[in-house]
């Protein structure tokens, strides 16, 4: 793994950029989105956060898509829409959503076909998730993820 894909937001090797991340993280409350980013990047993903669905949307462009979106719904407004925005421009099995009991049903999530993890969890658990979810679709030769 290169340096430079380790540290930086979109860099895949020296001199070169990637117009489309590996995560998407729409997260609202900073600390948890920055420290799960900082893991993300660490781990040798390409990763784009922000903390308000309008700034996500772009990068979820047909034709270039992440392999994978986080999305939690702590403090979110307007979670269920982001949902039903989510469920027409994603692949269900490429969207991990992080919530609390009270935030959204776990049963409104899974009919999507979303994958789960209730809070309280950690930002090592939801690493763990990533991986498994990205390298389970790799294996199945299910690489292409554009939807």
């Amino acid at each position: 793994m290169s340096e430079n894909r380790r540290h930086a937001n979109t860099f895949t090797g020296p001199g070169t950029r990637s117009a489309v991340p590996d995560v998407v993280i729409l997260a609202v409350e900073w600390r948890p989105r920055a420290l799960l980013r900082a893991q993300l990047l660490e781990e040798g993903y390409e990763v784009v956060a922000t903390d308000t669905w309008p700034d996500a949307r772009p990068h979820l462009r047909p034709g270039a898509k992440p392999r994978l979106v986080i999305v939690d719904l702590e403090g979110l407004p307007g979670p269920r829409s982001v949902l039903d925005d989510l469920a027409l421009l994603m692949k269900p099995g490429r969207v991990l959503v992080v919530s609390a009991l009270a935030t959204v049903s776990q049963d409104e999530v899974r009919r999507r076909g979303f994958h789960l993890l209730m809070r309280p969890t950690t930002i090592e658990a939801i690493v763990a998730q990533v991986r498994r979810i990205i390298e389970t679709a790799t294996s199945v030769g299910n690489g292409e993820v554009r939807r």
